[in-house]
């Protein structure tokens, strides 16, 4: 395969995000970064990004569990989605994702909730799924229609997502109208062949590294549990999903597998392989077209599905 620089992307703006993403990389044979430093670099990351024209950020406390609104213009407030941001399940906040989740707002109409879950190694599996269906009660119990809500979220968020509506399901609560997955991770064993095959394409996931944010996040627990990786679950009873995930990253497998574990279930999946995309582009639509374009499609079918 050729290296990477010398591929000629049919996409002109992914390959500039692709040569700014390998600039902001520390020089080869720094020391790894721990917990902290990467949780104050993809925070960094998100509040350079610039909101929506009138966007406001709301504090919210969810029985002691922080979180952040995000209402745009126009909203609809008897509408809502829970974003649950990625980063791992060890790193990432509603700082980090704030950019994307504002642009959800404003495309989809209505206010987002992005709860700051708890995260390994600090708070285990299954804190995060926990902390998902206790920011899904709060939506509920705030009197808000569950068929006029979707849960949301990308790459580890993305199969928290799933793992939240999967115990929602065990305890008895109604699902919401739609799951958006962006880049879900949704298999923690690393198995299928995109993590081999778009190895040398993703510039920034890979197996070693999962591994070492699935080892922090299990902390001994079986990465085979559904809670934890929702692509081996039975999706009987779930809403409809829509799945967003580059042509161009290793998780490409972890998508594909969620589609067909729902199909195989009945329900009703949309799954959208995005030739040339990373993992995540949606977080870079400040500077790519294609990243707008999926955050207005996403919104489009949110409306669609919650009856906005």
């Amino acid at each position: 395969m050729a290296d990477r620089g010398e591929i000629k992307w049919r996409d002109p703006e992914i390959g500039q995000i692709r040569a700014l993403y390998a600039a902001m990389q520390p020089p080869p044979g720094t020391p790894a970064p721990g917990w902290a430093e990467q949780r104050a670099a993809i925070d960094g990351f998100g509040e350079i990004g610039g909101l929506p024209e009138g966007c406001m950020t709301i504090t919210v406390d969810i029985e002691g569990m922080p979180a952040e609104g995000l209402v745009a213009l126009d909203t609809d407030d008897s509408r809502n989605v829970l974003y649950l941001h990625g980063g791992g399940y060890c790193i990432g906040s509603p700082r980090s994702h704030r950019p994307l989740a504002a642009r959800l707002a404003a495309e989809a109409g209505c206010p987002v909730l992005v709860p700051d879950y708890r995260m390994g190694p600090e708070a285990p599996f299954p804190a995060a799924v926990e902390d998902g269906v206790k920011a899904w009660r709060h939506l509920l119990d705030a009197g808000i229609d569950p068929a006029r809500m979707v849960i949301a979220g990308d790459s580890a968020g993305g199969g928290l997502t799933l793992a939240t509506a999967l115990a929602a399901r065990e305890a008895g609560l109604p699902q919401p109208a739609g799951l958006f997955c962006i880049s879900p991770w949704a298999n923690l064993t690393q198995t299928g062949p995109a993590y081999e095959r778009l190895a040398a394409l993703d510039p920034m996931i890979s197996a070693a590294r999962l591994d070492d944010f699935a080892a922090a996040y299990l902390a001994g627990a079986d990465a085979r549990d559904p809670l934890a990786s929702p692509a081996l679950a039975d999706f009987t009873g779930l809403a409809p999903i829509l799945i967003h995930v580059g042509g161009a990253e290793v998780l490409l497998s972890d998508s594909i597998a969620v589609a067909e574990a729902a199909g195989l279930a009945g329900v009703d999946v949309r799954l959208e392989i995005w030739p040339e995309m990373i993992h995540v582009w949606h977080a870079w639509s400040g500077q790519l077209t294609a990243g707008r374009r999926a955050i207005a499609a996403a919104g489009a079918w949110i409306r669609q599905v919650t009856g906005g």
